[in-house]
């Protein structure tokens, strides 16, 4: 009776192993299909768009993103293609997405500032302390994946010139170590600070742009209430916080008031 179990179960374990070495292949047959769909939607939207196809490019540049699928350089070609269609607040959101997963991006950079000069808001920033200009000038010059790297790179050389302090043999040797275990620190917790930052910016997604051709921007989330000044499209405003369907918006000048969610998108 055991030998006849013990048969059973080995048969019940290769039909099993069979099983799971199907459903393994299904997904990777699934996943490689995915790939060449999504490259094959790719290299169709860019020849689109070189055909100056804009709408057919569009689709195919969308239709990857639907998939759940993103990258700058996505994020790039649908912000062109919005361009050169003449929809200024979504080439404007795009271009912006585009910089949050790579920040040093520059050509995405380049065309914002032009899609930006066509925009009707003409907003005086306000002045700003050049420590705190120069601390997000920095920080927004690399992405939160780079940033984590940089860190762990920093914290790997500050173990290492920590072993170099406690094993070196030599006085100096000894002080080289402590220094630079000391600099590697600061560093480390620097960039770590950057990429943690980075990473909350894009999380809590604070800021969005205006896609409507005109908005009120009103004292209260009410439609009856006061109309405060007027925003246009591609205008990018900062979200303090939300109620029913209305947004809190601050402009670059500190004017700050309620507006409709629907009529602007977050980055």
């Amino acid at each position: 009776m055991r030998y006849i179990i013990a048969i059973l179960v080995a048969i019940l374990s290769v039909f099993n192993t069979s099983a799971q070495k199907g459903d393994a292949q299904s997904v990777s047959l699934a996943a490689e299909s995915a790939a060449v769909d999504n490259q094959t939607l790719w290299q169709s939207g860019n020849q689109a768009y070189i055909d100056g196809d804009y709408d057919k490019a569009l689709s195919l540049y969308t239709a990857i993103e639907n998939r759940g699928m993103y990258s700058a350089k996505l994020y790039y070609n649908i912000a062109n293609t919005y361009f050169k269609k003449g929809v200024l607040g979504y080439a404007i959101l795009y271009y912006n997405r585009a910089l949050a997963v790579s920040p040093s991006m520059e050509d995405a950079r380049y065309n914002l500032e032009i899609a930006e000069a066509q925009t009707k808001d003409k907003i005086a920033v306000v002045p700003e302390f050049f420590l705190n200009r120069w601390v997000k000038s920095l920080k927004s010059s690399a992405s939160c994946t780079t940033w984590s790297i940089i860190s762990l790179v920093f914290f790997a050389l500050a173990l290492a010139s920590l072993l170099l302090f406690l094993l070196g043999g030599a006085l100096r040797l000894r002080k080289v170590g402590f220094y630079i275990t000391l600099l590697s620190l600061l560093l480390f917790v620097i960039t770590t600070a950057f990429a943690v930052s980075s990473r909350n910016d894009i999380i809590k997604r604070e800021h969005a742009v205006v896609l409507s051709s005109a908005i009120s921007v009103k004292s209260s989330p009410d439609k009856a209430a006061t109309d405060l000044f007027v925003l246009h499209e591609g205008t990018k405003v900062k979200i303090l916080s939300e109620v029913d369907g209305w947004y809190e918006v601050v402009i670059a000048d500190g004017k700050k008031g309620w507006t409709e969610s629907n009529h602007i998108e977050k980055i």
